[in-house]
């Protein structure tokens, strides 16, 4: 684990550099100012007085902030405004600056700090010399003569804000002019209050040299006063910056930036130097939230962290305080030690991030900014309550990235899946050299039926494994393997040409011909390899895919089990364009019938609606897939009256229901293309009128990927389709690659599980924790969970425990035509007494 640090030797440069001028000003200004006046015996003897003054004055500060670097306001002002009235301009001077090297001499600064804020305040005390020698002496008790010292005190200010501010801004670059107003209306407040203060100090000793007992009661009470005002300051900050940070990561969590925001805000609540967030690689994920203390200019020089720090903090689950201004709750000497003999800050705060019962990593601050302070006990019950909120967050987000992750990838194999694939084959190419393709090839298992039947599905796992394995150790280093299907895996690569193309897909299928070894068995496993290249066999990475798939179907039955794609091999895609014509004929006469398929509500296995599908019954060619004569009536313009067909069955089955007083909800699959059609809501507003069905009756099931490929244009459909008070559930979820960061976005109020997890959720971990978090994440955003494929009494209990709302699949029913369907109704259901009426109840699931 390495983190980076501010460029020291940079920075310690550039405040020498400004070092010297400052001290040379303050030289050249008190000999000019003091040439040819004498100073009095009694301005030397009075000097050590006035070096207790300023020391003491120095002493009681407040401390501001500009740009991660620290600002002090003291009490200098009130012993300035005597000094220059009392004391000759160079006695002023060396007074000053050595109260000033006494001060930040015993706070341990760095040479460069010290050295700069003397020379600094030498300066500004020259300076202000200069504008009473100017204007004139204040030797009368009058108003001017207040006016002058107020003006000379100002501009000491003026010039040590100014060397503060023009020292950071060659290290650091220039604050903004927000932040410069901000400060100086601070600082220029309290020094007002401290020249004024120092002006009535000075009117009383006119009047009496005994009224400095008095006064050093005033002094006490005030000094008290500031460091009340310095803490609620600190408090008031302290509150508001834990406000902003909670908003700050729930932000965070949506974008994915929650480690720089995380890092940004504990930096500037606890006003140190370096924060790190440490969190060690966890299970078959290992990309983890990266963690680096950075500044405002990057990433600089590198060094190793003290690893014992964060595996005590993690063995004995507490927070671990090092420092010379801190005893640590950890008695180890060893890391006292260990941490002071690095080079860097020697003040650290390592706190245990919590996650249940379990350390997750930890949270670090370290170096404290301003003038040599060190971190205190509250610091560490601040970074704790930090940490606290922190673990919260970044658990949230490593669940959400683990989401995705399992969104884009296999779960058997951990390879990217179809539609991560898909991704990379559009942006592949998208960029393409001259006389190079790029080539998919697509891989068929063979014989993985009868491994599963008998060695059983573990066995064939295993071969899907070693396969996937396989592939990753042959496929040359720039291609991408992926799994797209049960027993299909693509490679995607660059080649020259389609004979280089094929050539590969010879290499690799001779290479994965060796034999496999599972235990005492010895597997010979063939595969059949299709191959489509771009831009020959297509121009995006559907037809890219499909075309592959036909190849590979198609080398199945040649010798070398290699099959390079050609138009003869589209007789489905021609099949389908011969649909066309024959699907138009079957809208007209009412051809289409739909089917229901229940959707059960488990907590109390009540029937709580029906999902409509489409089916076709052609006279010649017999039952048609859905999503052949989908893709027809989406390429051929009918996909609207095909919708609109489903629709209007849908709504008059539901008045039907209604009126027999068994209301259930009905939902239709929407297409993408149907949301991209603005006239689609008024037609469904008339369509509902007619039947006389309540908007909220309606469910329409969206897919993930066909919303989020266009994510602004079906946007006001959506809204207004939810305007209307029409349900809206994104169907298939968890097989996109960006559902979770649209999840809050859409306006649905539905989420239904992918079968795939709900399948695989009794046998797969993986599964399981999929589809606990998603139940999860919608119970976290009000939606309604559906689970479909529940195909197992083991599922269904899975799913009641981890609290789904409903479950749909062939455990329950398969889709039924209307008739069937109130038979099967009726088979499974009994009456029982309530309050309101007659309400049909499931007695059992078949």
């Amino acid at each position: 684990m390495a983190r980076a640090r501010f460029g020291v030797r940079r920075s310690s440069q550039l405040a020498w550099l400004v070092t010297g001028p400052l001290a040379l000003v303050a030289v050249l200004l008190t000999f000019g100012v003091q040439y040819g006046h004498p100073i009095p015996v009694r301005h030397w003897l009075w000097a050590p007085l006035y070096v207790l003054l300023f020391a003491a004055a120095e002493a009681t500060i407040l401390r501001f902030e500009i740009r991660r670097q620290g600002f002090s306001a003291s009490l200098g002002e009130i012993p300035l405004v005597l000094g220059l009235f009392y004391l000759s301009p160079m006695v002023l001077v060396l007074v000053r600056g050595t109260a000033s090297l006494i001060v930040r001499g015993r706070r341990s600064q760095s040479a460069v700090k010290l050295w700069f804020n003397v020379a600094s305040i030498t300066a500004a005390t020259a300076c202000a010399s200069l504008v009473v020698t100017g204007i004139g002496s204040p030797n009368e008790r009058d108003p001017k003569a207040w006016l002058i010292l107020a003006l000379a005190a100002a501009t000491s200010l003026l010039v040590t804000f100014a060397s503060v501010v023009g020292v950071i801004t060659l290290v650091q670059g220039r604050p903004t002019g927000h932040d410069l107003v901000r400060q100086f209306t601070s600082v220029f407040a309290i020094s007002a209050v401290n020249i004024t203060l120092g002006l009535v100090v000075l009117l009383v000793l006119w009047q009496s040299a005994w009224a400095v007992l008095l006064l050093a009661v005033l002094m006490a009470v005030f000094v008290m006063g500031y460091r009340s005002y310095s803490q609620f300051q600190r408090q008031h900050r302290s509150l508001t910056e834990m406000y902003a940070l909670t908003g700050a990561l729930r932000e965070a969590q949506r974008d994915g930036s929650i480690t720089d925001v995380l890092l940004t805000r504990v930096r500037d609540l606890m006003q140190a130097e370096y924060a790190t967030l440490w969190l060690p690689a966890q299970g078959r994920h290992p990309e983890v939230l990266l963690s680096a203390r950075f500044d405002d200019q990057g990433l600089l020089d590198i060094v190793a962290t003290p690893d014992s720090l964060r595996r005590a903090a993690i063995e004995r689950g507490s927070t671990v305080a090092i420092g010379p201004g801190l005893e640590a709750p950890l008695d180890d000497a060893y890391l006292r030690e260990e941490l002071r003999g690095q080079r860097g800050p020697t003040d650290a705060i390592v706190v245990p991030l919590r996650s249940g019962g379990a350390v997750i990593g930890t949270l670090e601050v370290a170096g404290r900014l301003g003038d040599g302070i060190n971190f205190e006990l509250a610091d560490v019950r601040l970074l704790e309550t930090v940490a606290a909120h922190a673990a919260v967050a970044v658990e949230n987000s490593r669940l959400v990235d683990r989401l995705r992750f399992d969104a884009t990838h296999d779960s058997l194999t951990g390879l990217p899946n179809r539609r991560q694939l898909s991704a990379a084959l559009e942006e592949s190419v998208g960029v393409r050299a001259p006389g190079e393709v790029v080539a998919v090839l697509l891989f068929d298992v063979d014989g993985l039926r009868d491994v599963n039947e008998s060695l059983g599905f573990a066995a064939g796992d295993k071969l899907l494994a070693e396969v996937a394995r396989r592939l990753r150790t042959l496929a040359p280093p720039a291609a991408l393997v992926g799994r797209v299907g049960g027993d299909e895996f693509a490679v995607l690569l660059r080649a020259d040409g389609a004979d280089g193309a094929v050539s590969a897909a010879v290499e690799l299928r001779e290479r994965l011909h060796n034999p496999m070894v599972f235990d005492t068995l010895t597997l010979d496993v063939d595969t059949a390899v299709g191959v489509a290249v771009h831009p020959d066999h297509g121009t995006d990475a559907a037809a890219l895919l499909q075309r592959a798939d036909l190849a590979t179907h198609a080398a199945k039955s040649v010798s070398s089990g290699v099959q390079l794609f050609n138009l003869g091999l589209e007789s489905r895609s021609v099949r389908r364009l011969g649909l066309a014509g024959d699907l138009r004929r079957a809208l007209d006469n009412d051809e289409l019938e739909v089917y229901f398929q229940p959707k059960v509500s488990l907590p109390d296995r009540r029937l709580v609606g029906v999902e409509c599908l489409a089916r076709w019954e052609h006279p010649t060619h017999g039952p048609v897939a859905p999503e052949d004569f989908v893709a027809v009536a989406e390429h051929t313009g009918q996909l609207g009256r095909l919708t609109e067909a489903v629709l209007e069955e849908a709504l008059r089955r539901c008045r039907q229901w209604s009126d027999a007083g068994r209301p259930l909800s009905v939902a239709v699959n929407l297409s993408p293309r149907t949301l991209l059609d603005p006239e689609f809501p008024a037609r469904l507003e008339r369509m509902l009128a007619k039947h006389a069905v309540k908007p909220e009756r309606v469910m329409f099931e969206i897919t993930e990927d066909g919303v989020l490929a266009e994510t602004d244009r079906p946007m006001p459909t959506l809204r207004r389709l939810h305007d209307m008070g029409v349900r809206l559930a994104v169907d298939d979820f968890g097989t996109g690659y960006s559902s979770l960061s649209y999840l809050r976005r859409l306006p649905v109020d539905e989420v239904k599980i992918d079968r795939t997890f709900v399948q695989g959720m009794a046998t797969d971990p993986g599964d399981l924790a999929i589809v606990r978090a998603v139940v999860d994440l919608a119970r976290h955003f009000g939606l309604t969970v559906v689970a479909e494929g529940v195909e197992s009494e083991l599922t269904l209990e899975l799913l009641e425990e981890i609290g789904c709302d409903i479950g749909q699949g062939f455990l329950f029913s398969r889709p039924l035509p209307y008739e069937r369907l109130e038979a099967w109704f009726g088979a499974q259901t009994e009456a029982e007494p309530t309050p309101t009426g007659e309400v049909r109840r499931l007695r059992a699931v078949p």
